[in-house]
């Protein structure tokens, strides 16, 4: 028998998907993490013109200097973010920058500061790079926000790295300035990396986003198109790091997946380079379903949160059985254990859906699964 490497075991598929093994095709899903919306008319085109123009061949390691540029003017711009071409590195999607930085920067041993909850991927890539995760609560009563006093405490002198996600996946908080400049502050004191994950840094409300990026040159910025944009399929983010940094950084890349798709940057690059108009329209739509189904569930005696970014809701659920009830009910969720221990006794809820779609969720929940 030819035993699979150790490094997996301690690995578990996702509890995400898992969910759409025990549910009927016609169930309202309120569980993936992908936008309903279609991808806006200027990125398209810009990828059929690639296609047409035979843009199908190997791009730079670290993607279109064109695209590069672009990404460089919106770090300036949108995160006050000082940093250059070479710095950037354009990547398969938010999830392989995620990847690189583990096995890039992690030993066993390691020790690295993990909100909990957090996105289900960060723990695996930990735990698939032999470190030791330490985790940091972010409890509902702080509206599930990551504190630097909280992370300050953790610290050690084993201490690697500090994971951040604002807005979060799962909960949709966001960090304050604050926390977000101490921490940067503490990186820098102790010689520590932060990986910064904004995938969701567009979708936020009435709320600003502050990048540690911004206030130390030890932190690795994650991002990507796939929410923004919804461009989940095309697999498409990028990272910024120090020159330092991107030089290890681009060895797992260039092993790992060469570069990224050529038809995807060009669509990206049209996407940072055009109007943003679309993803106004759709942040507004986000916030309009937020309060539907934060008010929803609130009236249903679930506890929760009125989340300030990203797309989903962690309501409070402490009946067990609440995942699979909905689910044979017609509505997929996702249990809050996924996310992490201080996800017990919570449910995750994605918004990502429409507003008719939503309703009909809550009252099929409010019908057969709370007074059923």
């Amino acid at each position: 028998m030819i035993n699979p490497a150790k490094r997996t075991k301690s690995i578990e598929l996702s509890q995400v998907r898992k969910m759409f093994e025990i549910t009927n095709p016609d169930a309202i899903n309120l569980g993936i993490g992908e936008p309903d919306f279609d991808v806006p008319e200027n990125i398209k085109q810009a990828m059929k013109d690639s296609i047409d123009d035979n843009e199908t061949h190997y791009t730079p390691n670290k993607g279109y200097i064109e695209l590069r540029e672009e990404i460089v003017k919106k770090f300036k711009n949108d995160n006050g973010i000082k940093t250059n071409t070479d710095n950037i590195i354009v990547t398969v999607g938010a999830s392989e920058a995620l990847f690189m930085c583990a096995q890039a920067f992690i030993d066993k041993g390691d020790e690295v500061i993990l909100p909990n909850p957090s996105f289900l991927s960060y723990e695996a890539c930990i735990n698939l790079a032999g470190g030791t995760i330490v985790p940091v609560d972010c409890k509902m009563e702080n509206e599930f926000k990551l504190k630097a006093d909280d992370v300050a405490e953790k610290i050690t002198k084993d201490t690697k790295a500090i994971m951040l996600n604002s807005p979060s996946n799962p909960t949709g908080a966001v960090m304050e300035k604050e926390d977000i400049k101490a921490i940067a502050d503490l990186s820098n004191d102790n010689d520590i990396l932060v990986i910064s994950d904004e995938i969701y840094e567009k979708i936020i409300y009435n709320k600003k986003h502050y990048s540690p990026g911004k206030y130390s040159d030890n932190v690795i910025t994650l991002n990507g198109f796939s929410k923004a944009y919804a461009m989940t399929g095309l697999r498409i983010g990028y990272l910024n790091a120090n020159e330092t940094f991107n030089e290890e950084l681009l060895k797992i890349h260039q092993y790992n997946s060469a570069c990224a798709s050529s038809t995807s940057q060009r669509g990206a690059y049209a996407a940072l380079s055009g109007p943003q108009d679309e993803v106004t329209k759709m942040v507004a739509e986000f916030e309009k379903r937020r309060d539907l189904i934060v008010s929803r569930l609130n009236e249903m005696g679930y506890e929760t949160v009125n989340a300030e970014g990203a797309f989903y809701v962690f309501p409070k659920i402490e009946d067990k059985d609440f995942v699979t009830k909905a689910a044979k009910a017609g509505v997929i969720t996702v249990p809050g254990e996924a996310f992490g221990s201080n996800g017990i006794g919570h449910v995750r809820m994605s918004y990502a859906n429409s507003y008719e779609n939503i309703e009909k969720a809550m009252n099929i929940l409010e019908e057969r699964v709370v007074n059923g």
